[in-house]
């Protein structure tokens, strides 16, 4: 498309969502032409006064050749659906993004995506297996999608990063407004050679309450399927699950602690029909992938574990147990023991679950 520095201009029109936006631009056919259309003009296509009015005041004080060099000078690159190296999962859904802007790279082999979401507030129980489905499915080649929110969002991109994976993070506002500020540096490792940070935001638009259902339709609409490990019933990521059913994704729940209300949404989704699943493996084998190079992995690792190592992996085979209790229970000083965890937790078999305590990684 000509003329696209205009169209960023316009996008940057806030009441301009990708529905108006597209019905301007195939009507003018040309983007300036829609930047310099007369406001009676713009009206007559349903769009709305305040945003006419808001066109014709920005057009006043905003250059649109400067405002897009202004977006490149910061780093930022963009996909316009017009365009052919635009994603295709994603424009396939019913209202896709106009505009994409994004800090690192798509590659053709993150179209074998899969979304991990849940819960900010997580707990012991919910990042235990955020961590080793998201293990199991990075391994397997899938790329990780989710929207870099603390709680699961932080731990899945993490995980996926720390499994030399890749991983794509989808935000709920601008990319010059990044939120939450604490994932600064994970966003900055995901966009240098690892995948990419996203966001149909412009860059400097802020992150607000209301943008984030939006946002959820990107994370499901480039994934062939999502997985909620832990979520209220109230959990935005059940809105990221519902749109992943209506643009026909498969939707897989991790099944949790009835006494947990963190529980709740797992099993709504589970008798809305998404599919129950206790190990990364299962939806591998629902969604086809090899799971060949990650059972490799894992028996080799065990295989080559010394006897008191495996000691250690046996008694945390049903339970998490602090480093102390190990201790005690094998008769061994704290020094081997974490000496075994640590080369045990780099090789996958076990999880680290904060604050010492430890359990065995999901096969």
């Amino acid at each position: 498309m000509k003329n696209i520095s205009y169209l960023l201009a316009l996008h940057s029109i806030d009441g301009l969502g990708p529905i108006r936006l597209k019905a301007i631009v195939e009507y003018f056919k040309d983007p300036k032409l829609a930047w310099e259309a007369n406001g009676s003009e713009i009206r007559q296509l349903g769009i709305p006064q305040a945003a006419v009015d808001l066109l014709i005041e920005t057009r006043k004080k905003l250059d649109p050749i400067e405002y897009a060099k202004s977006i490149t000078d910061s780093g930022i690159n963009w996909f316009t659906i017009y365009d052919d190296d635009y994603p295709k999962p994603l424009k396939d859904i019913y209202d896709p993004p106009v505009i994409l802007y994004y800090r690192g790279e798509l590659l053709s082999e993150d179209e074998n995506a899969i979304a991990v979401v849940g819960t900010r507030k997580i707990t012991g129980y919910g990042s235990t297996v955020t961590r080793q489905f998201t293990s199991g499915l990075a391994r397997a080649g899938l790329t990780i999608v989710s929207g870099l929110a603390k709680g699961v969002d932080t731990i899945a991109h993490q995980v996926a990063l720390d499994e030399g994976g890749r991983t794509i993070a989808i935000l709920g506002g601008g990319l010059n407004r990044l939120f939450p500020p604490e994932n600064l540096d994970l966003a900055k490792k995901i966009a240098d050679g690892y995948g990419a940070v996203m966001s149909e935001f412009p860059p400097d638009y802020p992150a607000l309450a209301g943008n984030f259902p939006a946002r959820n339709r990107i994370i499901s609409g480039l994934s062939k399927a999502v997985l909620v490990t832990e979520a209220a019933s109230d959990s935005g990521s059940l809105i990221t699950a519902k749109q992943a059913l209506e643009q026909g994704r498969e939707v897989f729940a991790v099944p949790g602690p009835i006494t947990s209300y963190l529980s709740n949404g797992p099993i709504d989704l589970i008798k809305m029909g998404a599919r129950a699943v206790t190990s990364a493996d299962e939806i591998l084998e629902e969604l086809g992938v090899n799971r060949v190079q990650n059972a490799e992995f894992r028996v080799k690792s065990e295989t080559n574990l010394s006897h008191d190592e495996k000691k250690v992996l046996d008694i945390l085979e049903n339970e998490s147990l602090h480093i102390d209790e190990i201790c005690r229970k094998l008769g061994l000083p704290a020094s081997s023991i974490s000496g075994y965890l640590l080369k045990m937790e780099i090789a996958g078999i076990v999880t680290s679950l904060g604050s010492g305590n430890y359990c065995k990684s999901a096969r």
